[in-house]
């Protein structure tokens, strides 16, 4: 059974949380996946990988319709982002899927012939439940040659992807960080190796510094709320990355 936790709810807007599944299989790495519901209608965020599915559909389910699921949105291409698409597409056949462009034809081979649509490189907003606020901020070579964070200035969350992942020891099930000091072993090696690009992370740094962030959620390990969130991105700033030799 994976862990559920609401994040934010004013009435109109809801951020849930799913994750720490201690079922999973040792060999796959634990993920996190958002959902965020505006007016009654829903958008996932990097729905996950063919294995956490079962339990991830038998969650959400019992928190909203199926029906109200309008967009699938992959912050990029790997395969615990979106390998189950087809499964989701088979339950929610009217959802629309929003991926990078570069990755359109990729996770097109996933749709069954379905339309994947492209994010453009610049980012763009998410009209959802008749708001357009939610907007997609472009995080390229972040890891992934086009990649997307999501910003939600009214719940002041910012889902991240793979930027702020943390690789968890199995005993560590906090959904928040609870020590930034000690998280931070976590996160080094992780970020040293996948994020490539001195010039794309101070581009992005640039674009989130200017946001009023209360939840910095990344799609693995915990998330940073309150004063974590800046000491997270002085942090991320500081980190010498790129160097392909030097993990």
């Amino acid at each position: 059974m994976i862990k559920h936790v609401e994040l934010f709810n004013d009435g109109q807007r809801r951020w849930l949380y799913f994750g720490r599944d201690p079922e999973r299989n040792g060999s796959i790495i634990d993920t996190n996946e958002y959902v965020v519901v505006n007016n009654g209608r829903a958008a996932m965020l990097d729905p996950g990988g063919v294995q956490v599915f079962p339990p991830y559909v038998a969650a959400l389910s019992r928190l909203i319709p199926m029906g109200s699921v309008d967009f699938l949105v992959a912050s990029h291409q790997d395969p615990d982002v979106v390998s189950s698409l087809p499964l989701w597409l088979q339950l929610c056949p009217e959802t629309r899927t929003l991926v990078p462009t570069p990755w359109v034809t990729f996770i097109s081979h996933l749709s069954d012939g379905r339309l994947v649509e492209g994010i453009p490189d610049q980012g763009m907003s998410l009209p959802l439940g008749g708001s357009d606020d939610l907007r997609l901020i472009p995080a390229h070579y972040l890891h992934a040659s086009g990649n997307f964070s999501l910003y939600d200035p009214v719940a002041k969350i910012l889902f991240t992807g793979d930027i702020g992942a943390a690789l968890l020891p199995g005993r560590d099930q906090e959904v928040f960080v609870a020590d930034f000091a000690h998280h931070v072993q976590y996160m080094e090696a992780f970020h040293r190796r996948w994020m490539p690009s001195e010039s794309a992370k101070q581009s992005w740094l640039a674009l989130v510094r200017k946001l009023d962030i209360e939840l910095l959620c990344p799609q693995h390990g915990s998330i940073f709320r309150g004063p974590d969130v800046a000491k997270f991105l002085d942090w991320f700033d500081a980190l010498e990355v790129g160097n392909a030799w030097d993990f």
